[in-house]
């Protein structure tokens, strides 16, 4: 049997669209009353969106299906017409290190390793963030002093601000961002949005930011109701 090999030969990946898409277990629910489930929604590269979810709608279980987790749901999901379930393991690390990045909820940090080793082992696979860059980011978002500790003897908040630098360490067309502003305070959450938004701008990507209730201010081109 053949397997399929698959690089994407363009520059950019456009267009997420969700075709009435459905966790499996919320299957045998009648009218969920979402503004992402069981519709026909298009996501759309250089835009901002908020996705608003009271816990356990399926905030977190969004993004996994995007970047490739899970595939537990009905309906299908298309990148630029392309149905991702007919993607190899090759096209997900191909799209995981050029298109697609994430912020994590849980933030699959390494405990064992400092605040600056978490970053650069990501920055590392393809070198596209300079030094200065990512040295500029820790000292706005306050953590410059902590570069050298290990992770597992930091607050959660400050792990947040971590994650943001190594999900930014890295080509994108789409950023999720899954409750990233969880454990921060205004002014943290502040800078965090401007750094993410000054990313995104210079990459020309889409944001997809989730939030339960506290999220980051920005001006969204859509809000969405889970």
């Amino acid at each position: 049997m053949a397997f399929r090999i698959f690089f994407r030969t363009f520059a950019d990946m456009n267009e997420i669209h969700l075709e009435h898409v459905t966790p499996d277990v919320f299957a045998d629910r009648g009218n969920l009353g979402s503004d992402v489930w069981q519709q026909d929604l298009t996501l759309e590269r250089g835009k901002t969106y908020l996705v608003e979810a009271a816990s356990g709608t399926g905030k977190s279980s969004l993004c996994s299906f995007l970047y490739g987790y899970r595939d537990d749901y009905q309906g299908r999901i298309l990148f630029d017409g392309e149905d991702i379930r007919r993607y190899g393991r090759a096209d997900w690390v191909n799209l995981r290190q050029k298109h697609m990045s994430q912020l994590f909820q849980e933030l699959r940090l390494f405990p064992e390793m400092t605040a600056w080793e978490n970053v650069a082992i990501k920055n590392q696979l393809m070198e596209y963030q300079s030094r200065e860059t990512i040295e500029s980011w820790f000292e706005r978002l306050g953590i410059a002093a902590c570069r050298n500790k290990k992770l597992a003897h930091m607050s959660f908040g400050q792990q947040q601000r971590v994650g943001l630098i190594r999900a930014l360490c890295q080509p994108f067309d789409f950023l999720l961002a899954d409750e990233p502003v969880s454990h921060l305070d205004e002014d943290n959450s502040r800078v965090m949005g401007d750094i993410m938004r000054e990313e995104a701008d210079r990459q020309g990507a889409a944001l997809i930011i989730t939030s339960i209730g506290k999220h980051i201010d920005f001006e969204y081109d859509k809000i969405l109701k889970l």
